[in-house]
């Protein structure tokens, strides 16, 4: 595949991808996600209780939700905090809601027990695929959690069925792409985010036309691409988790290297 992305990259080719884990300490499970120059900290935390709602249904199990944030420093031009504006925005909602959707659709809540998990996703810096690298970090730091309560012996199954990750593809310039920058996605005539499985099965498709068209051969070759760009992403997943069972070595030192300090 010729290269016509102002990076450099393949059209088939996503960005650097990398997780730190334990970044935040008081987490139950925290991970650092860099897709290039869009970075996330993900965090899951742990309330030994469930929302009201549960328990005036009667509903037996745990619950898992999300929330997501932009810091104002994340972009170009300062972005108020949500809570300036008295308001949740409706794109935040929209991205947490999503979030919470694909991280459910992997975790058995009835193996959760009498608790919530909270996933909390705050961007520190945005270049695109804000949105997709939140669940795909999101799901290292709910597994790093969930083996927590595992070794504890707080859960008697393992509660993640699968792992969950993200990926955006697009068309620019004519070319299907996959994991656009914030340059190609503002520039993109078509944007989708693919939600997967590491088993290869949708959890949700976001895409339209930006004042623009797209064929299904066009579609077929977005989706393509997601399916190649999520199993990549899988793997680096595993690794990273994996990874976060063995003694770490000095956070600190680990993020400088991921700014380039």
């Amino acid at each position: 595949m010729s290269s016509a992305r102002h990076d450099g990259r393949q059209p088939d080719q996503l960005r650097p991808i990398s997780f730190i884990p334990h970044v935040a300490p008081h987490a139950a499970g925290s991970v650092l996600v860099s897709f290039g120059n869009t970075r996330v900290i993900c965090a899951a935390t742990i309330d030994e209780d469930v929302p009201r709602w549960m328990k005036m249904q009667r509903v037996e199990g745990g619950w898992l939700t999300a929330e997501y944030s932009m810091l104002p420093y994340s972009t170009l031009e300062r972005k108020d905090r949500d809570i300036s504006r008295g308001k949740l925005d409706g794109r935040s909602s929209e991205i947490q809601r999503l979030i919470g959707r694909a991280l459910r659709a992997v975790t058995d809540l009835s193996k959760l027990g009498s608790r919530t998990i909270w996933i909390d996703c705050d961007v520190l810096q945005a270049d695109g695929g804000t949105r997709t690298a939140s669940i795909t970090g999101g799901c290292v730091a709910l597994a790093i959690a969930l083996n927590k309560l595992m070794a504890a012996g707080k859960l008697k199954a393992f509660p993640l069925t699968k792992l969950v990750s993200a990926i955006s593809a697009g068309v620019v310039n004519g070319q299907p792409v996959l994991d656009l920058d914030y340059i190609e996605d503002k520039d993109a005539s078509v944007d989708f985010n693919v939600v997967m499985t590491e088993s290869g099965e949708f959890v949700e498709v976001q895409g339209s036309g930006e004042e623009a068209v797209f064929t299904g051969a066009e579609m077929s070759a977005m989706l393509e691409l997601a399916t190649k760009g999520s199993a990549e992403l899988v793997a680096l997943q595993k690794k990273a988790i994996l990874e976060a069972d063995k003694p770490s070595g000095d956070a600190l030192a680990s993020l400088a290297a991921a700014f380039g300090r």
